[in-house]
C-alpha cells in the first residue's frame, strides 16, 4: 500500500507524528511532505524549538523510520503530481485552512495541493484532517465543496466514549480514524460497543 502523508501549518504536529508511525507499523509506503508552515507546527508542537532548521526537523521526524519518502513541497516530480502513479491513498493532517481552501479553489502551489487535486480528480481516498476552531462560513463553504468534490473531512476532534486517560488516547482516537478512511486495520482506540 503507498499513502501520501501532506503536513500543513494548522496546529496538529503530533497528530501527523502518530500518523507516520501507525502508517509505517502497518507496512504502508509513505510519501512524505511538509509545508513551509508545517515545518514551524513540527517544531513548535514536537521539538519545542523554532531555531530548529528544516533539515533538523524533518531528520528528527523520521529519524530511524523506513518506509518513507520525503518530497520537498515543490517536488513537481514526485510520484504523487500525477494521476498515473499507483497510489492508494492521500491524507493531509493536520489540514490548515489556507490549504483547504486553496485545494477547493483547484489551485495549486506546492506537492499537497497538486496531491490532493490528483486525488480528487481521480476518485481516490483522499483524507483531510483540519484542526481549527472556531469555524467562519469561508471554512465551512470549503469544506463542503472539498466533501461535495469526495474528500472526507475528518475534523481533528477526539471522541470521550472511550475513556480517554491520557493525550496520547486522544491523538489514537484520530490517527485510528484516519486509518479507517484508509481501509486500514487498527485497533488504537476502543470503539463504540467494545468493552
Amino acid at each position: 500500500m503507498n499513502i501520501f502523508l501532506g503536513i500543513t501549518g494548522a496546529s496538529g504536529g503530533p497528530y501527523a507524528s502518530r500518523l507516520l508511525d501507525a502508517l509505517l507499523a502497518a507496512d504502508v509506503e509513505v510519501g512524505l511532505c511538509v509545508s513551509r508552515a508545517g515545518y514551524e507546527i513540527l517544531a513548535t508542537e514536537l521539538y519545542e524549538d523554532l531555531a530548529l532548521s528544516n533539515e533538523q526537523i524533518l531528520d528528527r521526524f523520521v529519524e530511524g523510520k523506513e518506509g518513507v519518502t520525503v518530497h520537498s513541497e515543490q517536488d513537481w516530480r514526485a510520484p504523487y503530481a500525477s494521476g498515473s502513479a499507483r497510489v492508494d491513498g492521500y491524507v493531509v493532517c493536520p489540514c490548515s485552512m489556507g490549504t483547504a481552501g486553496t485545494i477547493a479553489a483547484g489551485t495549486m502551489s506546492n506537492l499537497i495541493h497538486r496531491a490532493a487535486s490528483v486525488a480528487l480528480k481521480e476518485g481516490r481516498k483522499l483524507v483531510l484532517v483540519p484542526r481549527e476552531t472556531p469555524l467562519s462560513d469561508i471554512h465551512l463553504e470549503n469544506l463542503l465543496r472539498l466533501r461535495r468534490a469526495g474528500a472526507v473531512v475528518l475534523m481533528a476532534a477526539p471522541g470521550f466514549y472511550n475513556a480517554p486517560r491520557t493525550i496520547d488516547d486522544l491523538i489514537e482516537f484520530v490517527v485510528g480514524r484516519c486509518l479507517d478512511q484508509l481501509g486500514i486495520e487498527n485497533r488504537l482506540t476502543r470503539r463504540w460497543g467494545q468493552e
